[in-house]
C-alpha cells in the first residue's frame, strides 16, 4: 500500500460517494458513505466509451452520490504511466458530464490487495479499497 495520504478537503455535507476503479475494458464500482467509512462493491461495468458512461449515469441516478472518487494508478516509485493518464482523463470526463466533484485517490496495489483477499470480482473489490482509503483520509 502507498504511504498514508493526508486528509482530503471535502465539504462536510458531502456524505455519500461512488468510487470507480477505471480500466480500459472493465470499471469496478463501489458505494459508500462518510458516516460508516465503509464501501460496498457494486456490479462491475463491462463496457467502454459511451456505453460505460451510460452505465455510470444509471449508477449516479440510482445512488445520488454527493461526489465521485476515481482510483489513479502509479508505478511503485510514484511515477505516472499510460493508465495514470487514462484514469485522470476518466475523472475529468466524469466531472464534465455529471457536474459532480471528483476526487482522485492513489490506487497503487488496490487490485493486488483485492486478489490477495480472495475477491471474486477484483475490479469491484478494488473500488471498495479505493473508496475506503479515501473515506479514511477525511477529517
Amino acid at each position: 500500500m502507498p504511504d498514508a495520504t493526508p486528509p482530503v478537503s471535502v465539504p462536510s455535507h458531502f456524505q455519500s460517494f461512488l468510487a470507480f476503479d477505471f480500466g480500459q475494458k472493465r470499471t469496478g464500482v463501489a458505494s459508500g458513505n462518510r458516516l460508516l467509512r465503509t464501501a460496498t462493491p457494486q456490479a462491475t461495468i463491462k463496457a467502454e466509451g459511451d456505453a460505460r458512461f451510460a452505465q455510470v449515469e444509471a449508477r449516479i441516478r440510482d445512488w445520488q452520490p454527493d461526489a465521485l472518487v476515481v482510483g489513479v494508478p502509479y508505478h511503485p516509485d510514484g511515477a505516472p504511466h499510460d493508465n495514470t493518464r487514462a484514469a485522470q482523463r476518466f475523472a475529468r470526463q466524469l466531472h464534465g458530464r455529471f457536474k459532480l466533484p471528483v476526487y482522485e485517490v492513489d490506487e497503487r496495489y488496490s487490485t493486488t490487495e483485492a486478489l490477495a483477499l480472495g475477491a471474486r470480482d477484483a475490479d469491484a473489490a478494488s473500488a471498495c479499497i479505493i473508496l475506503e482509503q479515501f473515506l479514511r483520509s477525511l477529517p
